[in-house]
């Protein structure tokens, strides 16, 4: 008996020395959002009133790493307070997974990703992880990075089904059936330079009720000039294919410049075009910009009126007139940023072409780093709408007072760590 727990203790430590270098991080977010919602995303109409909530992320991570491979699980769950379970034993919010992902480096140059992930690139105005939304965008996707020095290749490659099935079944959820992309970046000098080549596979059944598959390509690229006073880019994307058997013809372009006028306070002027399609053109071509996996909310306003959760998609796109003022000091953070709204192609109501202007809308943010782990933010934002946005809106009301607060903290403790 003591030779075998001999032999029993020997094995251990011989496995135990042959473990190679290890290690595991626990970290927890929890994120309440308080909003006082009165003409948020649309125009409130006449007679309608405002409403108040606190929606609630909470999440949980673990990330484990040991040489070559790389392990991340994250949890959770998103909420209003009071949405209470329909039983004693039920939750319909439930506890969801996020990140499931393993990540293998091949070699220094070379690594691959698979699982559920977040795909985020450049500004993310066309992917991007929309963590503003309480609970976030993945994908399900194989994702293959070459990072050479200076260099950034990444390809990704996604096919989703709802289901195990035996035979064809409609892919009933509102997602892309398939996925393929590029994404390259590189650094010359101050300039930074990055291409992105996206193709979206939409399942739709035709009118024989047969599946098919049309497939939408974005294209396009994104530029930045950086020094220590200096801060801007330009952006440019396409958009062709087919949607839904039709075809697809639009672009998307930005330009953004921002000056440090002091090491606290920037000024910041920017423009961006999403092209439309006018209210009177017949032809079945979709010429209105589609962001796709955008974090839209970080762009057009604060209030979302604009392509924030499908909205003003198939639409007269959108003009972008916009200022933004920071300043920070200390602990603080504070900005300033109106924007001016226009429509990009033609708003027609019986036969008459409106006006183009569609409102200003203001937006005024500050945080407040309380702790290393807790971060206070909140902001006020208004829109002004005009009658051609009443259009777009309807049944809302630009007469009203359209506004939208909002308070968050977000607590961000690490729980455990270890190493080995």
């Amino acid at each position: 008996m003591k030779k075998l727990k001999l032999i029993l203790f020997l094995l251990l430590v011989g496995i135990s020395l042959d473990i190679q270098a290890q290690e595991l991080n626990v970290n927890l977010q929890l994120r309440p959002r308080f909003e006082y919602r009165n003409g948020y995303k649309t125009l409130i109409p006449e007679g309608r009133e405002a409403t108040s909530q606190i929606s609630q992320r909470s999440r949980l991570n673990f990330n484990y790493k040991q040489d070559q491979l790389s392990v991340k699980l994250t949890f959770q769950n998103v909420r209003t307070w009071g949405d209470v379970p329909t039983t004693a034993t039920s939750d319909k919010n439930g506890v969801a997974v996020f990140e499931a992902w393993v990540q293998y480096d091949i070699s220094e140059k070379w690594s691959a990703r698979a699982g559920r992930q977040v795909l985020s690139y450049d500004n993310q105005r066309i992917m991007g992880e929309i963590d503003w939304l309480q609970q976030g965008q993945s994908h399900d996707a194989l994702m293959i990075s070459f990072h050479p020095k200076n260099h950034q290749l990444d390809m990704g490659f996604a096919y989703n089904t709802d289901a195990e099935n035996n035979f064809q079944t409609p892919y009933t959820v509102n997602n892309y059936k398939a996925m393929q992309y590029a994404w390259y970046h590189t650094n010359v000098d101050k300039l930074g330079v990055s291409l992105l080549v996206l193709n979206t596979g939409y399942e739709y059944a035709n009118l024989d009720k047969k599946l098919l598959v049309d497939y939408k390509q974005t294209f396009g690229t994104y530029l930045t000039y950086k020094t220590k006073k200096i801060d801007s880019n330009l952006s440019f994307y396409g958009q062709t294919g087919k949607s839904a058997d039709k075809q697809v013809s639009a672009w998307d372009g930005a330009v953004n410049f921002a000056y440090s006028i002091t090491d606290s306070f920037k000024a910041g002027i920017g423009y961006e075009y999403l092209s439309g399609k006018d209210m009177d053109d017949a032809s079945t071509v979709i010429k209105s910009f589609n962001p796709i996996f955008g974090t839209n909310h970080a762009f057009n306003g604060y209030m979302d009126y604009f392509y924030v959760g499908g909205g003003h998609q198939n639409s007269v796109g959108l003009q972008d007139a916009n200022l933004k003022f920071s300043y920070n000091v200390k602990k603080w953070q504070f900005a300033l940023m109106p924007h001016v709204f226009l429509s990009a192609a033609d708003v027609v109501v019986a036969n008459k072409k409106m006006d183009s202007y569609l409102g200003t809308e203001v937006d005024f943010t500050a945080g407040f780093n309380f702790k290393k782990d807790i971060t206070l933010t909140g902001g006020y934002s208004q829109m002004f709408g005009t009658k051609t946005l009443e259009v777009l809106k309807a049944p809302g009301y630009a007469g009203h007072t359209n506004n939208w607060a909002w308070l968050m903290i977000s607590v961000n403790p690490g729980i455990f760590s270890w190493k080995k």
